[in-house]
């Protein structure tokens, strides 16, 4: 059983990434479900200031133990995810060359790929039953509120609820980022 820890910067994007990750592995790796141990929280401010990020992959490579993977999902919150993802693998490479890492951020933000999918999880959670994509998902900047659910979002309640709910299949058809979270998952289990 491949054993995987994420690194993530949100409270909500705790118990998110873990259904996240065991619903691709239900498709990519049926038979063999992944081991998905509890994340590690970190800011983004931390993770990607030098020095911290190289602690918190050591971390994480501790708790996953020999052959466990890593994943490190954050917002990109402006910058290129194209730009500063490698960046952010490289250093994570170095500091555990031994193992399977992979990093994927998020343009803009996590909600923004509910939003690719907003037709499957409209009516659920206060999002109004007619919600439909905008032309761009991955370029609306405050996906929560774009989200219009009737209350506020709560990420600690919404987002790993929605997370099970969301069409994978259309959220990588329109965000290049989720499909780019598919496919690292899918390279994990691997």
């Amino acid at each position: 059983m491949t054993k995987i820890v994420a690194i993530v910067e949100g409270d909500g994007g705790v118990e998110a990434v873990r259904v996240l990750i065991r619903r691709i592995g239900a498709e990519v790796s049926p038979l063999v479900p992944p081991e998905i141990l509890r994340p590690i929280r970190v800011r983004r401010q931390k993770v990607v200031k030098e020095g911290e990020l190289e602690r918190y992959v050591a971390l994480a490579a501790a708790r996953a133990g020999d052959g466990g993977r890593i994943v490190i999902l954050l917002d990109a919150n402006g910058d290129c995810p194209a730009e500063l993802a490698p960046i952010i693998l490289q250093r994570a490479r170095a500091v555990s060359p031994d193992r399977r890492v992979e990093v994927v951020l998020a343009k803009s933000e996590y909600e923004a790929w509910f939003l690719a999918a907003i037709e499957s999880i409209a009516g659920t959670r206060g999002i109004h039953p007619d919600a439909s994509a905008p032309v761009d998902p991955e370029a609306i900047r405050g996906a929560k509120e774009w989200l219009r659910m009737r209350g506020p979002y709560r990420p600690t309640a919404d987002q790993a609820a929605l997370t099970a709910r969301f069409d994978m299949v259309l959220a990588r058809e329109r965000s290049p980022t989720f499909d780019k979270m598919w496919r690292a998952t899918a390279a994990l289990l691997r």
